[in-house]
């Protein structure tokens, strides 16, 4: 790390359970945010100013003014842009110039994009979680290639965040919380 990263990344180096070894691994790190809306624009904002390397960021949908009030990640001049590139573009560059951003408009399927990223932790940001196909999609990749998932779901006032760690076979995945014939309201 140079001068500037040390400065830059100093309290989270003064953490004991970062320190500069922690922070080395961050910025060498890769991450797959999947929805780039009311939280996964936050949730990229915070992975790239936190210092990870690398963030491949995945929406299909367009910015609208409706959006703006709480996907914080995106601005009025991005409206009818794609969601992933205006955020990309715009904000990841200003907070942290180091961190490389890729974008994307489609899901890549998820062993590609675990093949391609040095199997990332992907955070699966979805305003429906449980019903989605996607998100299944990307648990039985997660499962499959023994990498860590990271889902997060808000509905009004309600939400929820789990972390599903199939690497030790003790953990469940999303699809035993979240059975595929379980009707979801």
């Amino acid at each position: 790390m140079d001068d500037a990263q040390l400065l830059r990344y100093s309290r989270h180096i003064l953490l004991d359970e970062i320190g500069i070894e922690g922070q080395q691994r961050l910025l060498a790190s890769r991450a797959l945010v999947i929805g780039a809306g009311g939280l996964g624009s936050p949730v990229a904002l915070y992975l790239g100013s936190a210092g990870v390397g690398r963030i491949t960021l995945v929406d299909h949908d367009r910015v609208d003014l409706t959006n703006l009030q709480r996907q914080i990640a995106h601005t009025p001049g991005a409206r009818r842009h794609r969601k992933g590139r205006s955020r990309r573009a715009r904000r990841s560059r200003a907070i942290n110039p180091e961190v490389q951003v890729t974008a994307r408009a489609r899901a890549t399927p998820m062993p590609t994009c675990a093949r391609r990223l040095g199997a990332p932790m992907p955070t699966w940001c979805s305003t429906a979680a449980t019903t989605s196909r996607r998100g299944r999609r990307c648990n039985a990749a997660c499962v499959r290639h023994r990498v860590p998932l990271v889902s997060g779901a808000a509905i009004r006032f309600d939400g929820q965040i789990s972390v599903y760690d199939t690497r030790d076979a003790a953990c469940p995945c999303y699809a035993c919380v979240f059975p595929p014939d379980a009707a979801f309201r």
